[in-house]
């Protein structure tokens, strides 16, 4: 996975950079345990702002998906301790937001499941499975 920014897009920087983590944890790019780039090394990588770095691991940090060890740098946390419910219900809210972002985008239920059985083809290949 490369960590590529845009801000041509339209879409604000710390959002871009925020949901590219989350992804990348999501997916499994960054596992818990992970030691991200340093605020410093991030920013001059991407070209972008230490500030615009700094404000995304510390918001992510607040959300349970990064943990700051002084002096030793910033991780992927082990993980959010959530019952079955609250994560069903979690996962339900982010499905029906998707659904309702594909139907606003003009696509129709059958071609949001291929989108969908496409998208998670590419997940498999990436992770060699």
């Amino acid at each position: 996975m490369e960590w590529l920014i845009d801000p041509r897009n339209g879409i604000p920087i710390y959002v871009q950079l925020r949901d590219l983590i989350k992804r990348a944890i999501a997916t499994g790019w960054l596992q818990p345990g992970t030691q991200l780039p340093t605020v410093r090394q991030l920013a001059v990588n991407l070209k972008i702002n230490p500030n615009t770095v700094a404000r995304v691991y510390s918001e992510l940090e607040r959300e349970g998906y990064l943990q700051t060890r002084q002096g030793k740098g910033t991780f992927v946390a082990q993980g959010k301790k959530e019952t079955e419910n609250q994560r069903d219900s979690r996962f339900s809210r982010i499905i029906d937001e998707a659904l309702i972002a594909a139907t606003e985008l003009g696509y129709s239920p059958k071609e949001v499941i291929e989108r969908i059985r496409e998208r998670l083809g590419e997940v498999e290949e990436e992770d060699g499975n």
